[in-house]
């Protein structure tokens, strides 16, 4: 990627001015610091603070583990150096990080495809408009998607000769993918990624009778630098809350606070777009939840209608769900599974990720998420269509890359459709635990873009290739 740089100076030179531009106008017009956020940095600064990693609750400092050390630690580095509470200087060295997530992007699109596509792969990494905005948020996206680069590159490294060899680059791709676990942990799925690739490598050798050992050496090295490093944080919630949790709860709780399952489960018999975790998902607990957001689905007869309002206006009474509450939902819910279980299983998963997938991915910035309406200022309506737009462009581009590459006679290296499949697999498996969630945010699709993109740079790449 060196030489590239160095024989392509004046491209890289333009493309990354551009990059850094598009960003930081995301950080000066429009930067994010969200409950999460503040969530996170409470953590971080009782660690520079109380050297104990905790939460502040009425006054106390409660030790958690309802987030993940990655982000905190991120932030209490930033706090130490840059001064307590200091988002303007996190927002800037996410600039910077996602800038390296472009160059990271372009080397996986190289090894991949070649220099012309590298280059392609730069440029719609550098421009990426959903990328930038979430680097002008106090948010665990932007390392994420690095370190999601960082791993298919190593796991590209590490694949440049079969059996896969190269123990080195496994060990950073597993400490890559670890820094993504250890920030989300839903970063284990590209540890499932790449791990069923190299089973499916392993078989294929076996099947050929040739040596396995350096293909089940990869994959002992990638496990072990992956999980390895959470083993201490594991310790430490086994001492401190006698439980066995190597990340945290599913749903980002403390270990005494009430889940509603039952709300949880009546919401994923209907929920199938972003909208509706703004208007209902997100109001529960603390604010009203407003009947007539609800979308027809939600109901299967007049008689679940009814109950389906009672239930809401006994919650709208203290906008809080008590246990018995929470098992009338759960009453609900399994009313309407039993209803139809192909809407639960398949069609509403379905619908959650074409959701994920399509929108406009406007969630940080101003234009109404009912953006089909076009009831918004005119100017913000513009902005949802252009943007929708573009994320389609991206993810027909990559459909058409690998198209490209699959009706592509084979050439010098027969290996490439292998190598991408790596790609579609995280990405299909990513997309199809996400149709599991009752919460279609479109960010959580956003680790998926580096592989996007260098599908699509496929488009651009030498024959020779």
């Amino acid at each position: 990627m060196r030489e590239l740089v160095r024989r392509s100076s004046r491209f890289f030179l333009l493309a990354t001015a551009a990059a850094l531009a598009l960003r930081l106008l995301f950080v000066f017009a429009s930067p994010h610091v969200t409950d999460d956020s503040r969530v996170y940095a409470d953590i971080a600064n009782n660690w520079l603070t109380h050297g104990a990693y905790a939460i502040t609750d009425s006054g106390q400092i409660v030790p958690t583990y309802m987030r993940l050390p990655g982000y905190p630690a991120f932030l209490a580095i930033v706090f130490a150096v840059f001064g307590r509470e200091n988002f303007r200087a996190v927002l800037l060295l996410q600039v910077l990080i996602d800038i390296g997530t472009c160059f990271v992007t372009a080397d996986l699109a190289r090894r991949m495809l070649g220099n012309k596509a590298a280059k392609a792969a730069f440029l719609l990494t550098a421009l990426c408009p959903f990328l930038a905005n979430y680097s002008a948020a106090a948010l665990t996206e932007t390392l994420e998607v690095f370190f999601t680069a960082a791993a298919l590159d190593f796991a590209a490294i590490g694949l440049t000769s079969l059996p896969p060899g190269r123990w080195q680059a496994w060990a950073w791709c597993g400490l890559a993918t670890f820094a993504g676990i250890v920030l989300r942990p839903d970063g284990g799925l590209l540890l499932a990624a790449i791990g069923l690739y190299l089973l499916f490598v392993l078989a294929r050798e076996l099947r050929k009778k040739q040596p396995a050992r350096t293909v089940i050496t990869a994959g002992i090295v990638l496990t072990a630098f992956s999980l390895g490093p959470l083993i201490p944080w594991t310790i430490r919630n086994f001492r401190v809350f006698h439980r066995f949790q190597p990340l945290t709860s599913r749903y980002a709780t403390g270990p005494e606070d009430f889940v509603p399952l039952g709300f949880n489960h009546w919401v994923k018999t209907w929920m199938a777009e972003y909208v509706s975790v703004e208007d209902i998902y997100w109001q529960e607990p603390g604010a009203k939840i407003d009947p007539d957001n609800l979308p027809r689905r939600a109901f299967d007869s007049f008689e679940q209608k009814q109950e389906t309002l009672e239930a809401l206006n006994w919650y709208n009474e203290n906008t809080e769900i008590e246990p018995e509450l929470d098992a009338q939902f759960e009453v609900i819910a399994r009313e309407r599974i039993a209803h139809s279980r192909f809407r639960y299983y398949v069609w509403l998963p379905f619908l959650r990720i074409a959701d994920m997938w399509l929108r406009p991915r406007t969630e940080l910035l101003p234009p109404d998420p009912r953006w089909w309406e076009f009831t918004d200022d005119l100017k913000w309506m513009a902005l949802s269509l252009g943007l929708g737009l573009i994320n389609l462009a991206y993810l027909g581009m990559a459909v058409g890359g690998i198209v490209h590459v699959a009706r592509a006679p084979r050439s010098a290296d027969s290996r490439l459709p292998a190598y991408l499949a790596v790609l579609i697999l995280f990405v299909l498996m990513r997309s199809a635990f996400l149709g599991t969630l009752e919460n279609p945010e479109p960010r959580y699709t956003l680790e998926c873009y580096p592989a996007v993109i260098v599908c699509a740079a496929a488009l651009f790449r030498e024959r020779s290739v």
